[in-house]
């Protein structure tokens, strides 16, 4: 008998031993599992002053290191400046209101020496907001760009000629509009006398002034020699409807093509506009760009877009001509025989 209660000692301790290592150091005690899990949470909870140490110390595992690299080159690569000039919907104007100044608000146009009028609706000039212009843009601003519908990314020599300085660009721009205001002051006046428009007017001492806010380039011509027009005339040309559009407005009365019409129709459309005079010659980028709610009326001078504007504000506009391939076709083919 007291052989066989000491042959049971041992087995009852070994049994013991196992309990005790399954319990004590297995998965759900404080074994190694355990011990990983409490070194993960201490890492966690450690500041970033001790990652550092631990980088320069030579603790930190090399692909914590490596990862920690490309994450800091990924960001320098963002920041860098991009070869590319960025294309968004710009801010729209209306010709007939008032613009923000340095100096207040301020009519767009102002004219003396002649009886005016006020309109009822809004006519529209468009514009194109360029990154990479006239700033340097950064290549997280064109990955961007490339995942918004609205924005288009060029060559930056697409907008800027090579080797132009951005103060050259600002330069060139505001030249063009001074240009543009004062082709849309003459031609204007010279219309209103050609047709008739008002009884007994005379453009003798009548004076015309711009104000375009911030804005530059020559695109705006057509828009403001309709807003001199508009605001010469009694007629409610617009019958209170937001028109929208651009072009270039020649010496002659040609509507020139501008760049960026798919921007500025979105722009347009953002602000009200529902319809868009476009200058024939910008047909191709019309034709199936132009947003719900939007109709385009093709125009290639300043006569068809003035009886274009007096249609629509009589609401006969829906038998006016839209941009087509046919359409930009005749209108390059006449630009071309009259070169």
């Amino acid at each position: 008998m007291a052989q066989k209660s000491h042959d049971k000692a041992p087995n009852t301790l070994r049994a013991g031993k196992t309990r005790a290592g399954k319990t004590g150091t297995g998965k759900t005690g404080t074994g190694k599992t355990g011990a990983a899990l409490s070194d993960r949470t201490a890492a966690i909870r450690r500041g970033p002053a001790s990652w550092i140490r631990d980088l320069f110390d030579g603790r930190m595992g090399a692909k914590y290191l490596l990862g920690a690299l490309l994450t800091v080159l990924c960001i320098v690569a963002m920041l860098l400046p991009t070869p590319y000039a960025l294309r968004y919907p710009g801010l729209t104007l209306d010709v007939l209101g008032e613009v923000t100044t340095s100096d207040g608000q301020q009519a767009v146009i102002t004219i003396d020496g002649a009886q005016t009028y006020r309109d009822s609706g809004k006519l529209l000039m468009t514009t194109v907001s360029v990154a990479g212009a006239n700033t340097t843009a950064q290549n997280w601003q064109t990955l961007m760009a490339y995942f918004t519908r609205s924005a288009v990314v060029l060559p930056r020599e697409a907008v800027v000629p090579y080797g132009t300085t951005s103060e050259q660009y600002t330069s060139t721009s505001n030249d063009q509009m001074t240009t543009a205001e004062d082709s849309a002051s003459s031609n204007a006046l010279d219309y209103i006398v050609a047709n008739g428009l008002v009884s007994g007017f005379s453009k003798d001492g009548v004076s015309v002034t711009i104000q375009p806010g911030e804005v530059g380039g020559p695109s705006a011509g057509l828009m403001y020699t309709l807003g001199v027009i508009d605001e010469l005339t009694p007629a409610d040309e617009t019958g209170g409807l937001t028109i929208a559009g651009t072009g270039t407005m020649e010496s002659d009365g040609a509507v020139g093509a501008i760049g960026g019409i798919r921007q500025k129709l979105l722009g347009a459309r953002r602000d009200g506009a529902t319809w868009f005079l476009a200058p024939a010659t910008n047909c191709d980028e019309v034709v199936d760009n132009v947003p719900d709610g939007m109709r385009d009326v093709a125009v290639t001078n300043l006569d068809d877009a003035y009886k274009a504007l007096v249609a629509i504000g009589k609401g006969e506009g829906d038998s006016l001509p839209r941009c087509s391939v046919d359409v930009y076709n005749d209108a390059i083919a006449s630009g071309s025989a009259s070169q």
